[in-house]
C-alpha cells in the first residue's frame, strides 16, 4: 500500500548509530546477548522501518499494518531498539533491563509479551515459516473481503532472516511452498554476514542461496547491506514483483563499526566488552556517556514520522467506514473474525452422532470439519499429503493457488514442520488454521507446536492413525510415545476421543480455545470404533463417568480409558460386573481440560477413596501415575501385523483388560 519514503544520508546514519549504540549498551549491561547481528543489520533494518514499513505505533493492532518478522530472533535488540525509537510503548527503561526478570525485552522476541512483536522467534527457521503463513493469510483475507475500489486488506509481510534460518530445513520447506503459491507480498531481507557461532559459514554453508531460492520460484536480488540507496532500490523492486515472494541478500559485516570484532564470530553471541564498546562508539563519533543515548534529532524525526503513520492509519479507517456502508454483511463478518465471534457461531454447526454402529474417529472428523468449513468463513487448512487418510478432505472447496487466492484448502505437501509453523503465521494474522498428518509424524512438527503453545495460538492439529492399530505399516508408523510427549507441552490440549460423539466434543473444545488460550491436538483413529450410547458430545470437563454398575453397593475400583480403548474397557467393566466386581469406567479424553476443573469435580470423578485403578491407553504409560497406580499400555515399539492381532498380543482386548484389573492388588 505504501510508497517508499526518501532517505536522507545524514539522518539515516544517525539513526543507524543510535540502533548500534543501544544494542551494544543493552547487551553490555546484561552481560549476555548478541550484539553483532543488530550492528550488522542496522542499515537494512532502518531503511525498511523508516521508508517502507506501514505501521502505527499508537495503534499496534491496526489490521492493515505491514507485518515484520525478525526470524533471526537472537538479534532481538535490533527489534527492541526499532520499537522504542519508532514510538511503541517500550520505554528506554525496558531496554536497560534487557534479558532481566520481568522485563519487556527478553532474550528472544515474544509475541504477546512485548508490544509490536508480531511472532515469537528464536528457534531458527520457524519465524521464516510463520511469515509465509502471515503472507498467505493476507492473501486469503484480501480475496474474501476486498471489493473493486474498496481494497481494505492490502499490506506486506517483511522479515529479516539469517544464515542460520536458511540452513534450517523448516525454512527450506516453507520457502518451497511460498514459491509454489506465489506469495508476492512476502519480502525477506537476508542478513548475509557469513558468520555463525562456530566461525565463518563456509565451514558448513557453501551453497548458492539465491540460486536455490530462484529454483523455488522466488524473486532474488543481491545488494551491499550497508548501502541504504541500494537496499531501498531492491525493496522497491521487490514490492513491484507481485507474483513471487522476494529474497534480497544483503551482504553485511557482523558487528559493523566494532574496530576489533567486526566480521568475526566473537561478536555473535557474547558482549563486545567495555573496552570494545568504547572503541566502537569512538569510531562512530558517539558519546561514551551517557549509555543508552538517543539524540534529540532522532526523537524529533520519530515524532514527525509517528504523525504521518497515524494519518495513514486514520485514512484507512475512513476507507473502512465507507466499506462498512457499502458492504455491511462482509464488514460484520470481518469484525466477527477479529473478535472471535466466528468460532462461537460455528459451534452450532457441529453435527451430532447417533449411537450404534461403528465409525473411525478420522471419518467423524471428516463429517465435522466439512460442516465447520461451511459455517466458519476463516477456517482454513489442510494436510501434509495425507488429506484422505487424515479425514480433512473438504467437499467442493478449491485449493489455494495463485489462480485461486481465496481457496481455503492448503496442500502443504510432505512438509510437516513448515506446515505447523505456517499455521502459526495464519493464526497470528487472524484466520483459524487446522493442519493434519499422522500422529507419529508430530515429531516433525514439535518445534512449531511448542511455539504455538508458547504464543497461545488457537491452531488445531488433526493427528490420525493414533496407535498400533495402524497395523501392517509396522513400528515406524505406530505411535507409542507421541500422545504422552504432546501432553508434556504446556498450554497444548491433547484430546483423544473414544468415538464419534466424543470427536464432536473435541472440536467444541478446540473452537472454544480462542486467541490467548492455546492450540489443540485432536487424535483420531484409523480403525472403526463403536459409537457408544454412554458417551458424551460435550467433553469440556476433560473426564467423566462413562458407566458403572447399577445399585448402591460399594465400588471396587476404577478403569480409566481414552480413545480406541474406551469401548474395550467398557466391555471389560461389564464382564467384571458379571463376576461380581463393581468398577467405574471413566472416559478421560483430555487431561488438560480435566485439570482445569475444580478439585471437587475431579474428586467426584476419581474419588480418593477408590485407589484400585487401572488406566488403559495404547501408548506409553509414563505419566499415568498421576491418575492411576497401574497402567495397561505399551512401553515398547509395535510390530507389523493386522491391528486386531496386535490388540490380542499387546493386551488390549476386553478379556485382557478385565484380567489385568483382577490381578491388581486390592
Amino acid at each position: 500500500m505504501s510508497l517508499a519514503r526518501g532517505i536522507d544520508p545524514a539522518n539515516h546514519r544517525e539513526l543507524v548509530h543510535t540502533v548500534k549504540a543501544l544494542a551494544m549498551d543493552a547487551v553490555e549491561a546484561a552481560k549476555s546477548g548478541h550484539p553483532g547481528m543488530p550492528m550488522g543489520a542496522a542499515d537494512l533494518a532502518v531503511v525498511l522501518w523508516t521508508s517502507f514499513l506501514d505501521h502505527d505505533p499508537s495503534c499496534p493492532s491496526w489490521p492493515n499494518r505491514d507485518r515484520f518478522v525478525l526470524s533471526a530472533g537472537h538479534g532481538s535488540m535490533l527489534l527492541y531498539a526499532l520499537l522504542h525509537l519508532s514510538g511503541y510503548d517500550l520505554p528506554l527503561a525496558e531496554l536497560r533491563r534487557f534479558r532481566q526478570w520481568g522485563s519487556k525485552t527478553p532474550g528472544h522476541p515474544e509475541f504477546g509479551h512485548t508490544v509490536g512483536v508480531e511472532v515469537t522467534t528464536g528457534p531458527l527457521g520457524t519465524g521464516f515459516a510463520a511469515g509465509v503463513g502471515m503472507a498467505l493469510a493476507e492473501r486469503l483475507l484480501a480475496a474474501r473481503f476486498n471489493r473493486p475500489g474498496r481494497e481494505i486488506i492490502d499490506h506486506h509481510t517483511y522479515g529479516i532472516v539469517s544464515d542460520g534460518d536458511l540452513m534450517e530445513g523448516v525454512a527450506a520447506e516453507a520457502a518451497s511452498l511460498a514459491g509454489h503459491l506465489g506469495l508476492g507480498k512476502l519480502i525477506y531481507l537476508y542478513d548475509d554476514n557469513q558468520i555463525s557461532i562456530d566461525g565463518a559459514t563456509d565451514i558448513t554453508f557453501t551453497e548458492d542461496v539465491l540460486a536455490r531460492f530462484a529454483a523455488y520460484g522466488w524473486h532474488v536480488a543481491r545488494v551491499d547491506g550497508h548501502d541504504p540507496a541500494a537496499i531501498a532500490a531492491a525493496l522497491t523492486a521487490a514490492k513491484a514483483e507481485t507474483a513471487r515472494p522476494s529474497l534480497i541478500a544483503c551482504r553485511t559485516v557482523i558487528a559493523n563499526g566494532s574496530p576489533n570484532k567486526a566480521g568475526t564470530s566473537a561478536s555473535h553471541g557474547a558482549p563486545l566488552g567495555a573496552a570494545e564498546v568504547a572503541a566502537a562508539k569512538a569510531a562512530m563519533g558517539w558519546p561514551a556517556e551517557p549509555t543508552f543515548h538517543v539524540p534529540e534529532g532522532v526523537r524529533a524525526r520519530s515524532a514527525a514520522a509517528q504523525q504521518v503513520q497515524r494519518q495513514r492509519r486514520e485514512a484507512w479507517e475512513l476507507r473502512m467506514a465507507a466499506y462498512r456502508d457499502a458492504h455491511p454483511e462482509l464488514a460484520a463478518e470481518l469484525g466477527s473474525l477479529e473478535s472471535g465471534g466466528a468460532d462461537a457461531a460455528a459451534l452450532a454447526a457441529i453435527p451430532t452422532f447417533a449411537h450404534g454402529g461403528k465409525q473411525a474417529t478420522r471419518k467423524a472428523v471428516q463429517t465435522i470439519l466439512n460442516a465447520l468449513v461451511a459455517a466458519h468463513p476463516a477456517l482454513v487448512g489442510g494436510s501434509a499429503d495425507l488429506a484422505g487418510s487424515n479425514g480433512v478432505v473438504i467437499a467442493g472447496e478449491p485449493a489455494n493457488s495463485p489462480k485461486n487466492p481465496g481457496g481455503r484448502v492448503i496442500h502443504f505437501g510432505v512438509r510437516e514442520h513448515a506446515m505447523a509453523a505456517i499455521a502459526n503465521g495464519l493464526a497470528l494474522h487472524g484466520v483459524r488454521p487446522y493442519v493434519a498428518t499422522f500422529l507419529v509424524f508430530s515429531d516433525f512438527m514439535r518445534g512449531a507446536i511448542r511455539l504455538a503453545a508458547l504464543m497461545r495460538l488457537p491452531v488445531i492439529y488433526v493427528l490420525s492413525h493414533d496407535s498400533f492399530w495402524v497395523g501392517e505399516d509396522g513400528p515406524t508408523h505406530q505411535p507409542i510415545e507421541h500422545t504422552m510427549a504432546l501432553r508434556l507441552i504446556p498450554d497444548l490440549w491433547v484430546v483423544r476421543p473414544g468415538d464419534a460423539r466424543e470427536t464432536a466434543g473435541a472440536w467444541r473444545i478446540a473452537l472454544r480455545r480462542g486467541v490467548g488460550a492455546g492450540p489443540t491436538a485432536i487424535l483420531a483413529t484409523r480403525q472403526d470404533l463403536p459409537v457408544l450410547a454412554e458417551s458424551r458430545e460435550e467433553i469440556d470437563v476433560g473426564a467423566y463417568v462413562l458407566w458403572q454398575p447399577d445399585g448402591d453397593a460399594p465400588l471396587d475400583g476404577i478403569l480409566i480409558a481414552t480413545g480406541s480403548e474406551l469401548a474395550a474397557t467398557l466391555a471389560a467393566a461389564r464382564d467384571l460386573a458379571g463376576r461380581g466386581v463393581r468398577v467405574r469406567v471413566v472416559s478421560m479424553p483430555c487431561w488438560e481440560a480435566f485439570e482445569a476443573q475444580t478439585a471437587a469435580y475431579r474428586d467426584e470423578v476419581l474419588p480418593p477413596s477408590l485407589q484400585r485403578r487401572l488406566a488403559v491407553e495404547a501408548g506409553s504409560t509414563l505419566g499415568w501415575s498421576r491418575y492411576a497406580a497401574h497402567s495397561q499400555g505399551i512401553d515398547h515399539f509395535g510390530a507389523s501385523a493386522p491391528g486386531p492381532e496386535l490388540a490380542e498380543r499387546f493386551g488390549f482386548t476386553a478379556e485382557a483388560i478385565a484380567q489385568r484389573y483382577l490381578a491388581l492388588p486390592a
